[in-house]
């Protein structure tokens, strides 16, 4: 029961800090990771333990999830090639690479061990990427690999982080073998997760017009995805995202707005109490973590993080400027080359933040391996991937807006295409009005209809002078009745929009989410004329 009070203060806390980090443009991660660090510091804080394999299965399947229902298909299916690079080869590149270094480096630290530690630092963070990026105004296509090789590589670092535990705990590793289990799980993955997208699809289908089954619904899917997974031995880190990519392609369709409204107020916060609650528990372990490592000096373990942190900045911007130069890295969709110039590479080179994933694979090392004995130098990788943890984060998330200052990277706010986007909008909408609207109405509704939309062709066609009319509906029954119309069709060509790839999916999201308030917002207004109506109130 004490340690229950005590994560509830720390979260508690952790959320007054957040409305700091909110005032000073702080990034959530940065702040996590610091809040994690000053636990550590306060005196006679108890430690608090959680099983290793609690840790993996609370934590993982719920965060990716709900990255990768956020991601735009098809802007990933387009960067698959220079996503695949990073996800897959560099994940594995940055494991041997900083196992090589740290066999060397630290004594009595075996080669699965240092390959273990290499697993755990190696995959940049889903969260912490968008986290750090977030209101930097990016390349459209630089965000879409960082957020991309971040749902991608958990899945390479954790079958390496696997493979390396089996390797401890028998003595023994086939090269070959290991490759081969890693198609079987990773394809057997992506498999199960297309399996149960088309599952968990077809049900939400059958409850759409219920908002709470359906938002209930998105938050046991990636435990019931991970679980399967892993019960029949493949990667229940693929197959969640796999499921989630699935998710977000049909999302638009699939739920109605009151489920979209409640699903983004249900899943912000959950994801931001996931980060703070992890981040807590490390806190809490830290003071712990470093009494257990006797053999080592303060100064010793801070300077082996110190290199596994130099060694893994240093691993990803070697292999990104080399990863540049070939012909997959080059933009194929034949829309310039924005992303392969030079500052833009050296953004995706800069970036590579490590965050919960690393935190919670680290926690999730055994207390014991498969004899008995307690798993070595287990205190000493958390702290070391702790130390990558902050340097990347901290170092790298604070001064990427620097480093943008000093590349003169212009901001690409996508400004003109959410301008262009509403101004196809509003004059299809106009025409829908004109000659599409399903039945007849009286020319002065079918005017007040288009008054807001020609008010928005002309503002969006740069005579930014124009004042919204100020006449009020002569008939509110008939155009409250015409609005769900309007909105519907708006809807469907939203959708129809999203399907052809020509504008970005975060803007489209964008006027869909301005769509189900207003959608919410009239049938408030239905409803209060009803009971106005049914109270004995006449208009």
């Amino acid at each position: 029961m004490e340690n229950f009070e005590i994560l509830i203060a720390g979260l508690t806390v952790l959320i007054a800090l957040l409305a700091i980090a909110e005032r000073f443009k702080l990034p959530q991660s940065v702040l996590l990771v610091l809040s994690g660090l000053g636990i550590a510091f306060i005196p006679a804080m108890p430690e608090v333990k959680l099983s290793p394999d609690v840790v993996f299965f609370i934590f993982l399947p719920p965060i990716l999830y709900n990255a990768a229902s956020n991601t735009s298909w098809k802007d990933f299916k387009s960067e698959a090639a220079p996503i695949s690079i990073l996800a897959i080869a560099l994940v594995f590149f940055t494991t041997v690479t900083v196992g090589i270094v740290t066999h060397l480096l630290i004594p009595g630290f075996s080669w699965p061990l240092a390959f273990l530690l290499g697993a755990i630092v190696s995959p940049p963070d889903a969260v912490a990427t968008t986290s750090i990026t977030k209101g930097l105004g990016l390349n459209r296509r630089v965000t879409t690999i960082l957020e991309g090789e971040s749902l991608v590589n958990d899945a390479s670092a954790l079958i390496a982080y696997r493979f390396s535990i089996a390797a401890i705990g028998t003595g023994s590793f086939i090269f070959w073998q290991a490759g081969l289990d890693f198609l079987i799980v990773g394809l057997g993955g992506i498999v199960l997760g297309l399996v149960m997208g088309v599952i968990v699809i077809y049900i939400q289908r059958k409850v759409v017009n219920n908002s709470i089954i359906n938002t209930s619904m998105t938050l046991i899917t990636p435990f019931i995805v991970y679980l399967v997974a892993e019960r029949i031995h493949t990667s229940g880190v693929l197959a969640v995202v796999t499921t989630g990519l699935m998710m977000s392609r049909s999302a638009s369709e699939l739920y109605s707005y009151q489920t979209r409204i409640r699903n983004k107020a249900v899943w912000d916060t959950l994801i931001f109490l996931l980060n703070g609650f992890i981040f807590i528990l490390i806190g809490l372990q830290l003071r712990g973590i470093v009494d257990d490592i006797s053999i080592y000096s303060i100064r010793q373990m801070v300077l082996y993080g110190s290199l596994v942190s130099i060694v893994t900045i240093v691993v990803r911007i070697l292999w990104v400027f080399s990863a540049a130069l070939l012909p997959v890295s080059r933009n194929s969709r034949g829309k310039g080359n924005d992303a392969s110039t030079w500052k833009n590479v050296t953004i995706v080179a800069w970036t590579g933040t490590r965050g919960i994933v690393s935190l919670a694979t680290a926690l999730a090392i055994p207390l014991v391996v498969t004899d008995g004995s307690v798993f070595p130098h287990r205190s000493l990788i958390l702290f070391l991937a702790f130390v990558v943890i902050f340097v990347t984060l901290v170092v790298q998330g604070l001064s990427l807006p620097i480093l943008i200052k000093l590349l003169r990277i212009k901001r690409n706010d996508n400004q003109q295409e959410e301008q262009d986007l509403r101004l196809l909008m509003a004059t299809r909408v106009v025409h829908f009005i004109e000659t599409g609207f399903p039945y007849q109405i009286n020319d002065d509704v079918k005017a007040q209809l288009k008054s807001r939309f020609m008010h928005l062709i002309k503002a969006f066609s740069n005579n930014r002078n124009v004042q919204p009319s100020q006449e009020q509906p002569p008939e509110i029954s008939e155009f409250l009745r015409a609005q769900p119309e309007i909105q519907n069709y708006e809807r469907q060509l939203l959708i129809q929009l999203n399907k052809d790839g020509v504008f970005s999916q975060d803007i489209i999201r964008r006027l869909e989410q301005e769509l189900d308030l207003a959608e919410l917002q009239l049938k408030r207004i239905t409803q209060l004329k009803k009971a106005r109506r049914g109270a004995g109130f006449s208009g």
